[in-house]
């Protein structure tokens, strides 16, 4: 079985690369894992032409379906992000916008492999966690449209660096120890 992490945050050396690093590594012990950047991805922006709607393709050719094409050999999916402004960051959010084609709201959509299984993990640097509810539920939203079945998260707060993430490892380990 396949693992696919995807790091949501462009940055390569942070805090959320770091959680990403150890969630692979801890995964690598049941699962062929593959751990990814957004930022190793170059897409544009959704252009609202809604040609997707007719045709389940984007006009645009670019690393989307590269990505997409990890989704899809993936049996388990989970998505780290950290919180921008309360939110996902832009970065993530685009490549959402862009996976309109696999959109099961309209007719024609693309798919992939049905039986995939996600899990989200949100970070943030603050104390409360609503900010991370936030990024979860847009995480989980996400899967849903691709019917990806959510099956657990996690939230970190107080989390600012990767020296944080390593005080958080037995934390995401217990986690991963459910996917």
């Amino acid at each position: 079985m396949r693992a696919l992490i995807l790091n949501c945050c462009p940055v390569r050396n942070g805090a959320t690369a770091r959680i990403t690093e150890y969630v692979s590594e801890m995964l690598s012990e049941r699962y062929e894992t593959k751990a990814v950047c957004i930022d190793d991805y170059h897409f544009g922006y959704c252009r609202g032409c809604r040609s997707c709607h007719q045709t389940a393709e984007c006009i645009q050719q670019d690393d989307v379906n590269v990505l997409m094409d990890e989704f899809a050999r993936a049996d388990v999916i989970v998505s780290v992000s950290p919180s921008y402004w309360a939110d996902i960051p832009g970065q993530f959010k685009a490549f959402i916008d862009r996976c309109t084609p696999w959109c099961n709201t309209h007719e024609p959509h693309q798919t992939i492999p049905s039986g995939k299984r996600g899990y989200a993990i949100a970070l943030r640097t603050g104390p409360g966690m609503k900010e991370c509810e936030r990024i979860i539920s847009s995480i989980e939203h996400f899967y849903g449209h691709l019917e990806i079945e959510c099956r657990d998260h996690l939230g970190l707060c107080s989390v600012e660096n990767k020296e944080d993430a390593a005080s958080r490892k037995v934390e995401i380990s217990a986690f991963c120890q459910k996917i």
